[in-house]
C-alpha cells in the first residue's frame, strides 16, 4: 500500500486558541503529523469495530512486491559529487527516511537544502518506487517558478542525497497556524500559484496526490514553492486513472476512500481542501475521530460559513464536489480553474512571471535566517556521518545490496539546463 509517511519539513507547534479552537487544532496537528502509516498501525491494534471497518477500507487490493524483486531503475551515471563537497550547517527537517540539512557548497559558497535519506530505511518499507518517482519528477521541475528545483543527486553506499533549492520562508502550515486563517485576497494568491504548479505537473501527465499545507513552502519573497514529490504518479494521461490508496487522511478525496479509480481531479479536490483551510482554519470535513472524518468526507454535505465571498463559495463547491465527474477541473483541467470568477483579479501571465507582489513577506535577512524553521530541528546537532563516504573495504553485503537497488539515482543536469 502506498502511504504518506514523509514529514521532511519543520512544523512549529503553536496554535491559536481563538474562539475555542485550541484543543481541536492541537489534536488536528498531532493527528496529521502522525501520518497515514502510523494511523493504519493504530487501526491494526485497536479493538474498536469502527476502527476495523476503516482498516478494511484501507487494505491494499494487490500484493506487495517481494524484497527479492529487482526494480529496473536504468543505467547508473558516474557522478563526481560527494558528501565532502558540502559543509552541512543545520538540520532543517526530518522524516521517516532521513533528514533535510542546510548546506553550503565548499567551492561556490552557494546554499542548498540537501535531503539525505537512509537506503536501509527505504528498502525496509519498500518505498524505492516512491523515492525514484520523487527524483524523476524533480528532474522535470526546472522550468516552473512554483516547484522546488533539483540541482543534482548522488549517492553513497548507505545514503541518497537530493541537492535542492534552499527555501527559507517557512511552510504555509507554519504561517497558517500562527494566524489561524488568511484573508481572502491572500488565500486567492496562494491558491493561484499552487494551481499553476499543479497545472504544470498535469501537463507532464503527473498527478501530485499529496497537496497539503506542510508541502507548500514560501520563498524569501513570499511566493509559493511546492515540494515533496514522493507520492506523485507519473504517466497519467488526461483521461487516465490510477487506484493506489495514498495521501494524507484530512485531504483524501471520496473516490480514494472508496478505493475507486481516480484521475488528476484528485489534485483539484486537495486544492479545494487547502483553500478551505486557509479561509476557515481547518480542513473541510475535519474531525478528531478519524473514522468520523472519513464518513464526513464520503457523506456529509459541504458546509460554508457566510464570511467569504460568493465567488469563494462557488469555487469551493466546485472543487469539493464529491462526484469527481462533476468536479471543477474534470472537463478542461487547469483551464477551468484559471477561468473561474474567483480568480478574476489574477493576471495569470504576471503571476507565473512573479510580477505580482506577494501579500506577505517572510522578511528573511539571508540564508542563515532560520526564524521560520522549528527549533526542534535547528537545535539538533548535525550528524557527523552525513558528510562522510564509507570506506569501501568496510561496506557490508546488506549495504551493497541497498546500493544496487538504487542504480540510476544519481543525476547532474547538462549545461543546457541553465541556458
Amino acid at each position: 500500500m502506498t502511504i504518506a509517511t514523509e514529514r521532511e519539513s519543520p512544523v512549529l507547534m503553536t496554535y491559536s486558541k481563538t474562539r475555542g479552537l485550541g484543543a481541536l487544532l492541537t489534536a488536528f496537528m498531532k493527528q496529521r503529523r502522525m501520518g497515514l502509516n502510523d494511523f493504519i498501525q493504530r487501526l491494526a491494534t485497536s479493538n474498536s469495530y469502527a476502527w476495523l471497518q476503516i482498516l478494511v477500507l484501507t487494505l491494499p487490493s494487490h500484493p506487495q512486491p517481494s524484497p527479492s524483486q529487482q526494480i529496473n531503475l536504468g543505467p547508473s551515471s558516474n557522478p563526481t559529487a560527494k558528501p565532502s563537497d558540502f559543509h552541512f550547517l543545520k538540520v532543517i527537517g526530518k522524516g521517516s527516511f532521513g533528514k533535510v540539512l542546510l548546506a553550503r557548497h565548499r567551492n561556490d559558497d552557494q546554499f542548498y537544502a540537501v535531503k539525505v535519506l537512509q537506503k536501509k530505511a527505504i528498502l525496509k518499507k519498500k518505498e524505492e518506487k516512491h523515492i525514484m518517482s520523487e527524483r524523476n519528477v524533480l528532474l522535470k521541475n526546472i522550468k516552473h517558478p512554483f516547484l522546488v528545483g533539483l540541482h543534482y543527486s548522488f549517492q553513497t553506499a548507505e545514503k541518497l542525497y537530493f541537492v535542492l533549492d534552499y527555501i527559507n520562508g517557512g511552510e504555509l502550515f507554519y504561517h497558517l497556524q500562527r494566524e489561524r486563517c488568511f484573508l481572502e485576497p491572500r488565500a486567492r494568491f496562494y491558491t493561484a500559484e499552487i494551481a499553476s504548479a499543479l497545472g504544470y505537473l498535469h501537463s507532464l501527465n503527473i498527478v501530485y496526490r499529496d497537496l497539503k499545507p506542510e508541502n507548500i513552502l514560501l520563498d524569501s519573497q513570499g511566493h509559493i514553492i511546492l515540494t515533496d514529490f514522493g507520492l506523485c504518479k507519473e504517466n497519467i494521461e488526461p483521461n487516465g486513472t490510477t487506484s493506489t490508496f495514498c495521501g494524507t487522511p484530512e485531504y483524501l478525496a471520496p473516490e480514494v476512500l472508496h478505493k475507486q479509480p481516480y484521475d488528476r481531479t484528485v489534485d483539484w479536490w486537495c486544492l479545494g481542501a487547502v483553500l478551505y483551510e486557509m479561509l476557515y482554519g481547518l480542513p473541510p470535513f475535519y474531525s478528531r475521530n478519524t473514522a468520523e472524518m472519513y464518513d464526513n468526507i464520503l457523506n456529509k454535505p459541504l458546509q460554508l460559513k457566510p464570511n467569504i465571498s460568493n465567488a469563494a463559495k462557488h469555487i469551493l463547491e466546485g472543487l469539493l464536489q464529491k462526484d469527481r465527474t462533476q468536479r471543477l477541473g474534470h472537463t478542461d483541467d487547469f483551464e477551468e480553474i484559471k477561468n473561474h470568477v474567483f480568480f478574476s483579479p489574477i493576471n495569470w501571465d504576471d503571476l507565473t512571471a512573479k510580477k505580482l507582489t506577494p501579500p506577505f513577506n517572510p522578511n528573511v535577512t539571508g540564508p542563515n535566517d532560520l526564524r521560520h524553521f522549528d527549533p526542534e530541528f535547528t537545535d539538533e546537532p548535525v550528524p557527523s556521518s552525513v558528510g562522510c563516504s564509507p570506506d569501501s573495504s568496510l561496506i557490508s553485503a546488506s549495504i551493497k545490496e541497498a546500493a544496487e537497488a538504487f542504480l540510476g539515482f544519481s543525476y547532474a543536469p547538462s549545461m543546457d539546463s541553465y541556458l
